[in-house]
């Protein structure tokens, strides 16, 4: 079948006061070619220049269609609901204004969809940060490519993806089961727009394509709704959609609803609570809010979370505002996770979250080695190389008997990690042990062009820690000292290498590399420009 045998896709776009970027999204969708009968972009009454550019490109393109809404709905459920209502292609796909399709992105869709003759098929897509083209993979392994989901049930764990974007749905499936999404002002409408999907228990095809490119720029003068984190009622309006998005799974399956709640804890709650911030009024209000609405979950989900999931809730649980040590808990959020020193214990030994706080830490005695937050500190030991410092958690490390230590290296903007040379760990006198791991730096920035990093380098770098018992732990580290301190390095490639180590929002080490004049001139640039955003944002 080629493609001008292929049924049609109408493509509904969502545009509000998007003038600068619409034009490139619908450019992306009339890219696919003939499978795309139609591109259906709905401007929300913007007050800047959208409707012109929309109108301008209606005038050439006779396959795009304009709707002007005259008031504007306050959300993307009501734009996309007008899109659906004047689509006449067999299937449907949303695309959002600041975003692209892929090229080829329907033809795969809609050639999966018509083998295993599914309703809605679901393809690979990706966060991507810009300026930096940063590409982030949207639930990376949830998905098979190739695989076919008779019904939703038989995989409970489809309702982490809540995205609509990322997927093809059959119109006369919509219009049969009157699915559309939440009008108005309703932040996170995916949630329970895909909920209703799930619901009517569509068999699901899986294609290995990626389809959807989401650009996030978190540096933006308006940043789009999802990002918008400033105060307490982003995280209101997400419980709300996600307690609304449970109600109508449990109503289906209470398999269903089990797991999309489990997915709250494992999930959103780490993520928000991992971005808590220093704010004390926010973290007050943030801490009543989540108490209250985890205080509702059937005590079956809560403890079919994962360990560092239910540690966090016997937290929430066990205090009314949030603890002196809160910056630990969102240490403990991270991925991967670390749980910080000091380690008390309760009677006979058992593990607690701390002697103020006598919680439980269930199952953290019986855990794998591999999923314990271990925590290691970095601190310098001179120009390349750091001395770390593993510390042993509950006994856990010294059973299984530490051996050695490797620095990664893994690129930001994706990408393999590049791996130094394994280091003997020594026992200290704190119970731990500790190392010193060399690095060249020059080497990594080689390795960063070899691999298309360009001017300013980014790098997550992390340990990984074998044991004698032949098991392994991966983790970040924890900067300590004077280890953030910048320096500009002779480099005989390069003239001039300059190393910015830093810590990231979850308070791990990272480090960006600038070879040359030119990258040390775009780092330098790129610094000013964060500084002005975060003023900018205060």
């Amino acid at each position: 079948m080629n493609s001008s045998n292929l049924p049609t896709v109408s493509v509904v776009v969502i545009a509000y006061n998007d003038a600068g970027l619409v034009g490139e999204a619908v450019s992306s969708a009339l890219a696919q070619g003939p499978v795309v009968a139609e591109v259906i972009a709905v401007n929300d009454a913007s007050s800047d220049g959208t409707a012109r550019v929309l109108d301008e490109l209606a005038a050439v393109h006779p396959r795009l269609k304009v709707v002007h809404r005259t008031e504007n709905s306050g959300g993307c459920g009501t734009p996309r609901n007008d899109g659906i209502a004047a689509a006449s292609g067999q299937y449907v796909l949303f695309l959002d204004s600041d975003d692209i399709l892929p090229p080829g992105a329907a033809d795969a869709l809609v050639r999966t969809a018509e083998e295993h003759r599914a309703p809605v098929t679901v393809g690979a897509a990706v966060r991507r940060e810009l300026p930096q083209h940063h590409d982030v993979p949207w639930m990376p392994g949830l998905h098979t490519p190739g695989e076919v989901i008779e019904r939703p049930v038989d995989r409970p764990e489809l309702v982490r993806d809540t995205l609509c974007v990322n997927k093809l749905y059959e119109r006369a499936f919509l219009q049969e089961h009157g699915l559309r999404f939440p009008d108005g002002r309703f932040i996170y409408e995916d949630f329970v727009f895909t909920a209703r999907v799930l619901a009517a228990a569509p068999r699901i095809a899986v294609t290995g394509d990626l389809v959807y490119v989401w650009h996030v720029r978190r540096s933006a003068a308006q940043v789009s709704i999802s990002l918008d984190r400033k105060d307490v009622g982003n995280w209101r309006s997400r419980i709300e959609a996600h307690r609304t998005a449970a109600g109508i799974l449990a109503e289906a399956s209470p398999v269903l609803g089990s797991a999309c709640r489990v997915k709250f804890l494992e999930y959103d709650l780490r993520m928000y609570l991992r971005e808590l911030g220093r704010d004390p009024e926010y973290q007050a209000a943030w801490w009543t809010l989540t108490r209250e609405y985890v205080d509702t979950f059937p005590e079956a989900d809560i403890e079919s979370a994962a360990a560092h999931a239910r540690w966090i809730v016997s937290v929430l649980r066990a205090t009314a505002t949030p603890p002196a040590d809160v910056e630990r808990l969102t240490r403990l959020a991270a991925e991967p996770p670390r749980l910080l020193p000091p380690y008390a214990t309760g009677p006979a030994g058992v593990p607690v979250w701390s002697e103020e706080l006598p919680v439980e830490l269930a199952d953290l005695p019986v855990l794998p080695v591999g999923e314990l937050p271990v925590t290691v500190d970095a601190e310098p030991a001179g120009r390349a190389a750091v001395r770390i410092r593993l510390h042993d958690l509950y006994g856990r490390l010294a059973e299984a008997g530490p051996v050695t230590a490797q620095l990664s290296f893994m690129p930001r903007a994706g990408g393999e990690a590049v791996l130094a040379q394994p280091v003997e760990l020594y026992p200290d006198s704190s119970g731990g042990w500790v190392a010193v791991l060399p690095f060249r730096l020059a080497d990594l920035a080689v390795t960063g062009r070899r691999q298309g990093l360009r001017r300013m380098q980014a790098w997550n770098v992390g340990v990984g820690v074998r044991c004698a018992d032949g098991s392994s732990v991966f983790t970040s580290l924890r900067p300590r000292g004077r280890l953030l301190r910048r320096r500009a390095l002779p480099s005989s490639r390069y003239g001039v290498l300059l190393a910015q180590p830093y810590r990231t929002g979850a308070g791990a080490l990272a480090l960006r590399l600038a070879p040359g004049a030119e990258g040390a001139l775009y780092l330098v640039r790129n610094r000013l420009h964060r500084a002005r955003a975060g003023r900018g944002a205060g």
